[in-house]
């Protein structure tokens, strides 16, 4: 099978994240009273923000008639105002191993190259521009940007119109939680790899089925070289 796209998440997956974006989610949370244990934050970190601060609110708001798109939105303004200026000024922000050559890599051999993510437009733009990944990628979409983040598939589908594939069939997701993998499934992708370098061990990813569990992102190009087209071009 051709596969001509592979969408990749970016915190965790092809970003370094040592847990900032859950400290940042944490923070925001405890802006507006809630002091949530980042061991219940950790794993809504695919999620759609908003909808990840109203799953976490439903869960630990007793009273759910305060749970407002007022709060949700307040408590969201705050770890977005966080991520932009973290992302900007930090010297800690880079690319996972592997990811940039394995992006080169795939690109070479024909193969495009979208990152899709539970962040706003704003905040992945500020990540792109900090990594110099303009050039490097063809396509970024935010969950911002679709009617439904996810688990949902609208993400990838917008990536799919865009870049004119034809078929899910043609796309290998790739990402380190359970939503990614969700998303990738009810994408209908070709291959869904979960990846052990974010929020998530194999041991977690493994009972929402992907098709592979990798700890290099690397591993990536073995697994679409599976395909006999690309046995000559990636490998060469």
């Amino acid at each position: 099978m051709l596969i001509e796209l592979v969408v990749f998440d970016m915190a965790g997956t092809t970003v370094k994240d040592k847990n900032f974006v859950g400290i940042a989610f944490q923070q925001a949370m405890k802006s507006q009273g809630y002091d949530i244990a980042i061991e219940d934050v950790n794993p809504l970190m695919g999620y759609e923000k908003p909808l990840a601060i109203r799953m976490m609110l439903e869960t630990f708001e007793a009273d759910q008639t305060k749970i407002t798109d007022v709060l949700v939105d307040g408590i969201h303004k705050h770890f977005v105002d966080g991520m932009i200026q973290f992302y900007s000024t930090t010297q800690e922000i880079e690319p996972l191993p592997h990811v940039e050559e394995t992006f080169a890599t795939l690109r070479e051999a024909g193969v495009k190259i979208a990152l899709n993510t539970g962040f706003s437009r704003d905040i992945a733009d500020v990540i792109v521009s900090r990594l110099g990944w303009a050039d490097k990628i063809d396509c970024l979409v935010a969950s911002d940007e679709v009617p439904a983040g996810r688990p949902h598939p609208d993400m990838i589908n917008k990536i799919k119109a865009e870049l004119n594939i034809t078929s899910a069939k043609h796309i290998a997701k790739v990402g380190d939680t359970e939503v990614d993998i969700n998303e990738g499934i009810n994408a209908g992708c070709q291959y869904v790899i979960g990846i052990t370098t974010g929020a998530f061990t194999a041991e977690e990813l493994l009972p929402y089925k992907p098709t592979h569990i990798i700890d290099d992102i690397a591993d990536v190009i073995a697994i679409i070289s599976e395909s006999p087209a690309y046995a000559g071009d990636i490998h060469k």
